[in-house]
């Protein structure tokens, strides 16, 4: 019985034993020993064997990157406004000796630091500029905690300045402000509208009656073209018709009867021309048919006379003087 107890025992201290002396890694994780209290090296991912009652695990670092979310910190601006400023860091660990003896308390360090360097940074700085510069405070305190940090064996890859609080009473004042702005712009915009289809609206009628200018101009040239075209048709056909009755030697009779058809014009009051013939056997009745015509409107009758040496048809014509009631006999 004392024999088992014996073996048993003698199993637990060889499992102890190897328990001590094989450590496996897992992986992102590194392992910093201590040989007799003195660092002696750091253990990677995998199986590492150590020697038992000398050598001992100090701390085992988790090299994967991290993330620092720290609480607002109350930071004053150049123009003396206390704002609250919430920033986070991620970082990994690139040196597990440094992380374990570059200082006491790696994760309270770099809050503490953060907090100052934002306070520093934010001290050179406006209000507005502080509002409107998160990208170059970003920037500057990434290097400035990169570099500070390299000796407690942190790598720091980014930081971002994720919420500024200012005090009530600025947030009230940035509010009217914003709001009378949006209102000024609004504003503009609308009078920059009302310009704008003030100016079409000129262009547009300025170009309808440049239009319409064009338009009328066109119709008058061709109501101008179409009545000179009439009457060069008009004259054409009158002159041919007078062509044709030179080449026909018209009869005395005829020329009587023409005649006749102007008295009728005239006993119409229709023309203003009295054509006398040069016959002067039918003289007696057209005189006396000229004179009626006289008697009932002296002041529109134009008798005129035609010479035979002019015309064929020797027609007399006599011109009435409205002022004077005169008929002056005139050879053409």
């Amino acid at each position: 019985m004392f024999s088992i107890i014996l073996k048993v025992v003698l199993v637990i201290i060889v499992l102890l034993l190897l328990a001590s002396t094989i450590k496996i890694v897992p992986q992102e994780k590194e392992y910093v020993v201590e040989r007799l209290g003195k660092y002696s090296r750091t253990l990677k991912a995998g199986i590492n064997i150590l020697i038992p009652f000398i050598d001992s695990v100090r701390r085992k670092v988790d090299t994967r990157e991290k993330t620092g979310d720290y609480e607002p910190q109350p930071v004053i601006t150049k123009d003396n406004v206390t704002i609250q400023i919430d920033s986070v860091i991620y970082y990994h660990i690139f040196d597990s000796h440094l992380y374990t003896y570059g200082v006491v308390n790696p994760e309270v360090a770099l809050e503490t630091l953060t907090a100052t360097t934002l306070r520093n940074l934010i001290g050179d700085l406006e209000l507005d500029e502080s509002l409107t510069s998160r990208d170059e405070i970003n920037s500057k305190m990434r290097v400035i905690l990169d570099e500070a940090t390299d000796a407690w064996g942190i790598k720091v890859s980014r930081v971002e300045v994720k919420n500024i609080i200012p005090p009530k009473d600025i947030q009230n004042a940035m509010e009217r402000q914003m709001r009378a702005e949006r209102e000024r712009r609004a504003l503009v915009t609308e009078s920059e509208g009302r310009k704008q289809a003030e100016i079409l609206k000129a262009e547009g009628e300025k170009a309808s009656l440049v239009l319409r200018a064009e338009a009328e101009k066109e119709a008058a040239i061709a109501k101008a073209q179409g009545q000179a075209e009439a009457i060069k048709l008009m004259y054409e056909a009158q002159a041919k018709g007078i062509q044709e009755i030179n080449n026909a030697n018209p009869s005395p009779a005829y020329v009587q009867l023409e005649g006749f058809k102007y008295l009728k014009d005239l006993a119409n009051g229709q023309a203003t021309k009295i054509i006398i013939p040069s016959n002067m056997a039918s003289l007696a009745s057209t005189i006396t048919s000229a004179s009626e015509l006289i008697k009932s409107d002296p002041l529109n009758v134009n008798v005129d006379v035609e010479s035979p040496e002019s015309d064929p048809y020797a027609h007399l014509r006599t011109e009435h003087d409205p002022k004077t009631h005169r008929y002056d006999q005139q050879t053409k």
